[in-house]
């Protein structure tokens, strides 16, 4: 019996009767909210082990209840929402979002998107050591090494290093490493962020100049490889 609970913050009785029906049949234990206050509260006193969260709320914008539970909680939060722009997809997804759906959607297609993004944030709480090609990152220790050999970091490239190897492979957009690094205020900060980039490189690259490690996605990002 799967006993993942998962909270439900949608004001449309409809869906929440249907994802209710889904997710307990799939056995999930099921949370339901019906506005952004309920949700926060919810999430708060007996945070969940994944939120569905829709965009459009009564009382407030779902990207803010996005926002503000991300200050916090760091289990999945996938959205569903009718807003379908690339811009709404790209503003979730850069603010913290696991995963975005668009109503109305297909069931089974949730069901696997759900057990996808639990599976990824068990993976995560269990991991310990991370070892990419030449590199290793020791999370419990808060270490880096090359070929074998400790490379001193600080507190900042410590983080951004981890955040990348944590997404290897990923291509993390500007926005979203700001974010996830500095704060909310400093998403615009492109050049700050280049900055932490190079001196990350000239560390851990055998020729910072044509890395290997951290590749730059021209106009988007980087996606550590």
């Amino acid at each position: 019996m799967n006993k993942t609970e998962i909270l439900v913050i949608d004001d449309e009785p409809q869906i929440r009767t249907l994802l209710r029906i889904n997710l307990e049949s799939n056995g999930y234990k099921v949370i339901q909210a019906n506005s952004a206050k309920e949700g926060l509260v919810f999430s708060a006193s007996h945070p969940p082990d994944l939120i569905l969260l829709d965009m459009c709320l009564p009382d407030a914008s779902g990207l803010d209840v996005l926002k503000q539970l991300r200050e916090w909680y760091v289990k999945p939060i996938i959205i569903l929402s009718v807003l379908s722009s690339e811009n709404d997809i790209v503003t979730a997804l850069d603010s913290g979002a696991t995963d975005y759906l668009t109503k109305p959607f297909r069931t089974g297609e949730l069901l696997a998107r759900i057990r996808s993004a639990i599976r990824l944030s068990m993976a995560s709480e269990n991991m310990t050591l991370i070892t990419c090609s030449n590199i290793e990152l020791d999370i419990v220790a808060r270490t880096v090494k090359k070929d074998n050999e400790i490379i001193k970091l600080t507190q900042t490239e410590y983080n951004l290093l981890s955040l990348f190897m944590k997404n290897h492979e990923k291509v993390l957009t500007h926005g979203y490493i700001l974010k996830e690094i500095w704060g909310y205020s400093y998403q615009s900060e492109t050049q700050y962020l280049r900055v932490f980039v190079g001196s990350v490189r000239k560390k851990i690259e055998d020729d910072p100049n044509n890395p290997k490690h951290i590749i730059t996605e021209s106009g988007v990002g980087y996606r550590f490889q």
